[in-house]
């Protein structure tokens, strides 16, 4: 994207004007930062990396290098505009943990997919940026090899606590980031510094006992991996834990105390939707491919596909302890799905046993650079 014309702007009304626009575009928060030629939480990747920690994800030890730093990603780049939009719930994130007959979705996931509405606004601002001051930018939203949590730490807004999370003074733990990669020579903004402290709320809740250690997150342990970037059959061990959440978990974001300062989200496009707050797992269970993509059209929940979203459900309901939902999985031990198949045997043999799945968290847990 290239500029029509160039108004002679100081570095600092730039930046300055950069904020108000972003601000009049819906973003909640937006910060600068340059683009040195030192990695950003380098050492922390490659750790992640080394110790096998992205599972199935093979794209990140393929991006490794891009990855490492946005100037490798982008060379003539040197400023980066990052934006906050504030997705904070309007209900208790962990409400439906208490009813195993429901589903439990991640608050991202119940609204409208946000990769949309933040694609949208940033190109917007990006638009502006070119016309009003020049230079040449990209913009992201979590699709490229770009670590945008470390940027929005160096930016400040706000820091990667120990789960390896964004965390903000202002918003909590509910924040969907974008990021503007532009030629410009911007001002940088503070970052912002740990705010931590002795806290282990995060590491604590985690029901599979993710953290190896405070801001180490093992992704093959962690339940949102699980249930979204997993293929096939999820280890036996780990089924229990996952209780009734059927896509991602919340439960280290929602323990954190900084979410005392969190703020219900203003977009409504970001708000629950009725259907996907604490859905029925018997009914979940039934959907077939074209009732799946009916349900969540408009959902990042469309994208792991029927099966998976299934396979999830039949933990779910093995977990449950629930005899009414004997019928439904034995119809699912009869799938195309060999891995939904595998699930709801699995899922019968629980409920044989009468024991809802446990959440006691794993004493060896072992993603996030």
């Amino acid at each position: 994207m290239r500029s029509r014309t160039r108004p002679p702007l100081t570095p600092a009304d730039a930046a300055a004007a950069i904020k108000s626009r972003a601000v009049a575009e819906g973003f909640d928060t937006v910060r600068l930062t340059t683009l040195p030629d030192d990695t950003l939480r380098g050492e922390r990747l490659d750790r992640f990396l080394a110790l096998g920690h992205h599972g199935q994800m093979g794209w990140m030890a393929d991006t490794a290098e891009r990855r490492r730093h946005p100037r490798a990603l982008w060379a003539e780049a040197r400023s980066a505009v990052v934006l906050g939009l504030n997705y904070g719930p309007d209900h208790d994130p962990m409400a439906a943990l208490a009813h195993p007959d429901l589903g439990v979705i991640s608050v991202y996931a119940q609204g409208r997919d946000y990769h949309d509405v933040v694609k949208k606004r940033l190109k917007a601002l990006g638009g502006w940026m070119a016309t009003s001051l020049g230079g040449e930018l990209k913009v992201f939203v979590d699709t490229a090899p770009l670590m945008e949590k470390p940027l929005a730490a160096q930016a400040g807004l706000g820091w990667q606590g120990k789960h390896t999370n964004l965390v903000s003074r202002g918003f909590g733990s509910w924040l969907f980031l974008g990021v503007i990669l532009t030629t410009l020579d911007l001002p940088p903004d503070a970052p912002e510094t740990d705010h931590c402290g002795v806290c282990r709320a995060c590491l604590d809740i985690c029901p599979t006992g993710a953290f190896p250690a405070p801001y180490q997150l093992d992704a093959r342990r962690c339940i949102s991996y699980l249930t979204i970037e997993h293929r096939g059959p999820v280890p036996e061990d780990l089924r229990p834990a996952l209780g009734n959440r059927i896509y991602g978990c919340d439960d280290c974001l929602a323990v954190c105390p900084w979410n005392k300062f969190a703020q219900v989200a203003a977009e409504q496009a970001f708000h629950s939707r009725d259907a996907l707050t604490a859905p029925r797992l018997t009914e979940l269970a039934a959907l077939d491919d074209a009732a799946f993509r009916a349900l969540f059209a408009g959902s990042p929940v469309k994208r792991i596909g029927r099966d998976r979203f299934v396979r999830n459900v039949a933990y779910a309901l093995g977990n449950s302890a629930d005899p009414e939902a004997a019928p439904v999985l034995g119809r699912l031990t009869g799938d195309a799905d060999e891995t939904v198949r595998d699930a709801a045997q699995w899922a019968l043999r629980q409920l044989d046993k009468g024991v809802p799945g446990q959440e006691t968290p794993s004493a060896d847990g072992g993603f996030g650079a």
